[in-house]
């Protein structure tokens, strides 16, 4: 694990230094941010999108939970953000690109997954828990709305102490997305039905 390359990111966030690690023909990012060894540590663990977080895309809610995380970390002081080789929550580009095919055509994203043959959420967070192993963080104030990453980091030997929510407003293109989150995949949120 600790086969890794990093430099100092300044950001409009803050000063943070990025680190890359190799997983086999991927790579996951971490950023840190100030003392991370006082634990319990924040933390965001956040899987790519890059139709969200690069293209600004409004049918998810992804770009503003990674520039929040970001600004909940400066804002404290502290704290890590581990992004996450994991493109459609673990489809990939291409398929995830399908499955907004699918959408456009009525399906909801659970519905559009698993008719392109994926589960609803695919992705593992092993390797968050063992960049947190490697990191020296065991104890972890995680910034999600997603219980089944508390779930597998909890499996995986990751203390999380506290969950802070990491809500975002619904637009006119990602409501039924977040209802979706809500009701199938059972995210914690409160701004939508």
């Amino acid at each position: 694990m600790t086969n890794k390359t990093q430099a100092t990111l300044p950001t409009k966030y803050g000063i943070f230094q990025v680190a890359v690690y190799p997983d086999g023909n991927q790579e996951h990012v971490v950023l840190t941010l100030g003392n991370i060894t006082q634990q319990p540590t924040l933390t965001r663990i956040h899987s790519q999108c890059f139709t969200g977080d690069t293209l600004s895309s409004l049918r998810c809610d992804c770009q503003e939970q990674l520039h929040l995380s970001m600004q909940k970390i400066n804002q404290h002081g502290s704290g890590i953000l581990i992004y996450l080789n994991q493109e459609g929550r673990g489809i990939g580009l291409t398929n995830k690109v399908k499955a907004y095919a699918l959408q456009d055509k009525g399906l909801d994203t659970v519905q559009a997954n698993e008719a392109l043959g994926f589960a609803p959420d695919g992705r593992d967070y092993q390797i968050a828990a063992n960049i947190l192993k490697d990191l020296g963080v065991k104890e972890i104030t995680l910034l999600t709305n997603n219980p089944n990453k508390i779930e597998q980091l909890t499996e995986y030997g990751i203390h999380v102490r506290e969950r802070i929510p990491l809500e975002i407003a619904p637009n006119q293109f990602n409501k039924t997305y977040l209802e979706t989150k809500k009701h199938k995949l059972h995210h914690q949120l409160t701004e939508v039905e």
